[in-house]
């Protein structure tokens, strides 16, 4: 079971950047067919109301690179400061060479630095932090830059009514580092599942060696409720995953904090993917969670940031109190794969936690 607990690893500092471009639902009408009560019961009931987002010729990487900049400024830190550079992603550059090794060039750190990637949506930062974790703790690096971004809505048809109005672009920057002896340990448990056999509920068909972006794969298709995709596109099948994030959601959380011996009352707050508001209230209810200690109002602000979305919530919700006081946090992603993940860690203060705008490619 890939579970583990952590003493001697911390999170020290946290930038997260959105898109410069924001776009509002209600500027979209064409989407549902001019229909404004339906564009009222998707901001009522899911919580969509706006997105940030990148200009095509912005990447991941692009916002990775700003947010991890002001990272180390805030921290104070030269490039040979860093030990590993991890980065997050399901929108890279490129195939080959990984968006971790661009950034190592981009940013001059020393070839001792280890630098790799790792292909994963929006339980990809829980993962990212546990991979961190683990080389400050055991693998001899004192300071692990984890980088989470993806530019989601570059994948979508932005006809394509399902999912055109869920994603916003964002990255994060993170800096872990190992404890050092003699001072007071930073306990963290973490738990990652996996289930490949829903590995075709959210999925972009085309555009690897499998299925290659030929012009047949490029063709549009129009479903049966008038969404318009190509098989290049990112689609996802709504009802199945709020299916499956009721079912698997509820067990992580529960065996998560019973491992770590924590009421409900001891966390100071619970930290999910920022999928809809409509599957966050759910699961909370379910849980008896405080819903005041559960920020679910990200995704009608900001929209779907993937593997950006956690460190984005504690930067936008949490930032002010992770910058003054100690936070026990508990943190939950889930999502393509279909993959799920959960941690809980102490958190602050942090000298740096913040969020900002990207800046536009010229």
């Amino acid at each position: 079971m890939a579970e583990a607990h952590l003493q001697r690893a911390r999170l020290a500092g946290l930038v997260s950047v959105v898109g410069p471009e924001r776009r509002r639902l209600d500027d979209e009408p064409e989407l549902y067919g001019g229909n404004r009560a339906q564009l009222d019961r998707l901001k009522r009931t899911i919580g969509l109301a706006e997105r940030w987002v990148s200009p095509p010729a912005q990447t991941a990487l692009d916002l990775g690179h700003q947010a991890a900049t002001r990272l180390l400024a805030g921290l104070a830190l030269a490039p040979a400061d860093l030990d590993a550079l991890i980065f997050v992603t399901q929108t890279p550059d490129h195939f080959q060479p990984c968006n971790a090794a661009i950034l190592h060039g981009r940013l001059g750190l020393p070839t001792s630095v280890a630098a790799f990637d790792v292909n994963l949506g929006c339980s990809g930062f829980v993962y990212g932090l546990y991979l961190a974790s683990l080389l400050a703790e055991t693998g001899g690096c004192r300071k692990v830059l984890l980088v989470a971004g993806d530019t989601l809505s570059h994948s979508v048809h932005p006809r394509d009514r399902a999912v055109a109005p869920l994603f916003g672009d964002a990255a994060a920057a993170a800096l872990v580092e190992q404890i050092p002896p003699g001072e007071p340990p930073s306990p963290a448990w973490f738990s990652l599942h996996t289930d490949g056999s829903g590995a075709d509920i959210i999925k972009q068909p085309a555009g690897g060696f499998r299925e290659p972006a030929t012009n047949a794969a490029l063709t549009e298709h129009t479903d049966a409720d008038g969404n318009v995709r190509t098989r290049a596109n990112l689609h996802m099948n709504g009802a199945e995953v709020f299916s499956f994030n009721l079912r698997e959601l509820p067990l992580l959380v529960e065996g998560l904090m019973r491992r770590a011996q924590v009421g409900t009352r001891d966390v100071d707050a619970y930290v999910f993917h920022q999928a809809n508001r409509y599957i966050i209230r759910n699961i909370a209810r379910r849980l008896h969670l405080p819903l005041e200690r559960v920020p679910m109002d990200i995704v009608e602000r900001f929209g779907n940031q993937s593997s950006a979305s956690i460190p984005f919530t504690l930067c936008h919700s949490l930032g002010e109190a992770a910058r003054a006081r100690r936070l026990r946090v508990l943190l939950v992603g889930y999502g393509v794969g279909l993959s799920w993940a959960s941690a809980l860690l102490e958190v602050g203060p942090l000298r740096v936690c913040e969020w900002i705008t990207g800046v536009a490619p010229p």
